[in-house]
């Protein structure tokens, strides 16, 4: 079982600061998100992203699987493996590939490619509290 490295309930208004904190408490660049529709995956990734130094537009790569942001040292992959019906479908897009470089790489939906992801990374489970309400556990 993965350690607990940060267990927060925090209001959305309060993303920044979150995301710098998670950055601080991050050994691997390697982050899979869990959490059910709408828990705000992807608006803390682009918390994350925006924490990391890019200025780039974050949306979610629901249809392309895969969006690269710039940072000033090296990349960050962002995908959603949502629409992804079987590990077939992501190793023909060479997903491999993609953790084999030096890049940040967030994984929302994770599920699908569990058993293939290499160590070390780390997990983040969202849960919704209220409408602005989340609680966040990293692993």
């Amino acid at each position: 079982m993965r350690e607990t490295k940060l267990d927060k309930s925090f209001e959305l208004f309060e993303i920044k600061a979150v995301a710098e904190e998670i950055i601080k408490n991050l050994s691997s660049k390697v982050v899979l998100f869990y959490g059910d529709m709408g828990s705000g995956k992807t608006t803390l990734i682009k918390a994350l992203v925006s924490a990391l130094g890019s200025e780039d537009e974050v949306s979610s790569p629901t249809f392309s699987i895969v969006n690269e942001y710039a940072i000033s040292k090296g990349k960050i992959f962002h995908f959603d493996l949502y629409r992804i019906a079987d590990e077939e479908e992501v190793f023909n897009f060479g997903i491999e590939d993609y953790f084999e470089s030096d890049a940040w790489i967030f994984v929302e939906w994770p599920q699908i490619l569990e058993s293939f992801i290499p160590e070390p990374f780390h997990s983040i489970e969202l849960k919704t509290n209220s409408a602005s309400g989340r609680t966040l556990k990293l692993k």
